[in-house]
């Protein structure tokens, strides 16, 4: 046996560069932006990785996500390994590799990250789902039934992911969605170019073949109540899933002009009503030359994105803080920048004035400076007095957040909620006020990321199973 010293593992201090769209072409276009990496290039990404032990990665993750272990069956070129392997926690991960702020998540806490840039989890699991996308989908094995009925109510990250957890565990499970198609923010609210439909429906497809039945134009709380799903249809317990699909509004004054979306409005008609194929399909989008929208997350960037690609001439993000505090993913700022979208940072409307025929035509805006922290450590706005000036536009989008879809609260009685009109939930196990009943996602968090969404689908999932077990004694 040889004393040589075992040769030092060659770090790459920098992730392989996600190959992109040409910024100049996407802006005006719908297809995906990020085109993702090549066989050659995920499994040198995937060597980067350390392999610690003590796994920091993971502690990222909400859905709990094998993060090493797939990574390394990557490396060694076993594909179909690794997807399963994150299959074994991930009812979504094509889905999961587009949208999580995984800056924020698993990458945070790479080890690697500490001096270098983190090995790049979020681009590596999407290489892994779309392979198998592309090579066939292997259905995971389901327990033998267990004769229960469980209802989920939404069909968006938390709904999908209970359904796929329980579906698994055995129990027969039927999916409400309100809409005409499956798959809530995943389908109307994130866009095409940065989350295919196709991606969504074909994880929606798979989610079928574990069992799970799908019911669209199903608005609960119209055709039935929580207590009637249970009382009358059989179900024994049920999940609330059915996110935060209610605007919020600056209620300013000329904030009911024409001219004037919420996100979920203009996002909801581009995306799931199909505006974005206009002519091929018959629902156009009315969208002005110069778009104004109001707010500095991740939805403000995909209506700021869309806009252009929309035909806008020009598309303006406002916002009453400056860049740095810009609450959106550091990629999606990036790609806006890149895209030819225009930032009025340190501003904030007053009024929005519309012509003799109530059209936008401007907005009256105030300039901000930056004050003390507030509570989140941001720093809070301050108004200049005086300050005041005039923005040409003729179509605003309001994109400040939204709230919890208030049908099924306000129709389920002896249901507790917060001040907000949130479904108040255990956050360990998602039980709600109610036996049997139990939330989790934006309807109980208020609006958040789709990871998180997923979790608590999964945490609902198992607190369901054990309080279905403990029935059957």
């Amino acid at each position: 046996m040889s004393d040589a010293p075992k040769a030092k593992k060659q770090i790459i201090p920098h992730k392989h560069p996600m190959p992109a769209q040409d910024p100049v072409e996407r802006a005006r276009n719908f297809n995906e932006v990020a085109l993702g990496y090549d066989e050659a290039t995920a499994i040198a990404e995937a060597k980067r990785c350390l392999q610690c032990k003590n796994e920091p990665c993971r502690q990222g993750c909400p859905v709990e996500v094998y993060i090493p272990q797939f990574i390394k069956l990557l490396a060694e070129g076993d594909f179909a390994g690794a997807i399963a392997k994150i299959k074994e926690k991930n009812a979504l991960p094509a889905v999961c590799g587009r949208v999580c702020p995984q800056e924020n998540q698993c990458e945070k806490y790479c080890t690697l990250g500490k001096k270098h840039e983190p090995v790049a989890i979020g681009r590596l699991e999407r290489f892994c789902a779309d392979w198998e996308l592309k090579h066939g989908v292997k259905i995971p094995e389901v327990a033998p039934p267990t004769g229960f009925k469980v209802a989920v109510i939404g069909s968006g990250p938390a709904g999908l992911t209970c359904a796929a957890d329980l579906a698994k565990l055995g129990h027969k499970v039927t999916v409400y969605e309100a809409l005409h198609v499956a798959g809530g923010v995943l389908m109307y609210g994130i866009p095409e170019f940065r989350l295919p439909k196709a991606v969504v429906q074909a994880e929606v497809e798979n989610l079928k073949k574990l069992g799970v039945e799908i019911e669209v134009n199903s608005v609960v709380g119209k055709f039935a109540t929580v207590d009637e799903l249970i009382e009358e249809h059989g179900y024994d317990a049920v999940f609330i899933g059915t996110g935060a699909g209610l605007p919020y509004f600056m209620n300013i004054p000329g904030e009911n002009s024409c001219g004037v979306y919420s996100a979920n409005e203009f996002l909801t008609r581009t995306n799931l009503m199909k505006a974005y194929k206009f002519p091929e399909w018959d629902t156009p989008i009315k969208i002005g030359k110069k778009v104004a929208v109001l707010g500095g997350g991740n939805v403000a960037m995909d209506a700021a994105r869309t806009a252009l690609r929309l035909g806008a001439e020009e598309s303006w993000i406002v916002y009453r803080r400056s860049e740095k505090e810009l609450p959106a993913r550091k990629e999606e700022v990036e790609h806006a920048h890149e895209e030819g979208v225009k930032f009025a940072l340190l501003t904030n409307p007053t009024r929005i004035i519309a012509d003799e025929n109530g059209w936008v035509k401007a907005m009256e805006c105030l300039r901000y400076e930056l004050g003390e922290p507030d509570a989140s450590g941001r720093r809070s706005p301050v108004p200049i007095p005086g300050s005041e000036f005039i923005m040409e536009v003729d179509t605003v989008v309001v994109a400040i957040g939204q709230g919890p879809n208030p049908l099924v609260p306000r129709t389920t009685k002896g249901l507790e909620l917060g001040k907000k009109g949130n479904i108040a939930a255990d956050p360990a196990t998602g039980a709600t006020s109610k036996p049997g009943v139990y939330a989790g996602g934006d309807v109980v968090t208020g609006a958040a990321t789709v990871i998180l969404a997923m979790g608590a689908g999964k945490t609902g999932a198992k607190s369901i199973h054990e309080y279905l077990m403990a029935k059957k004694g």
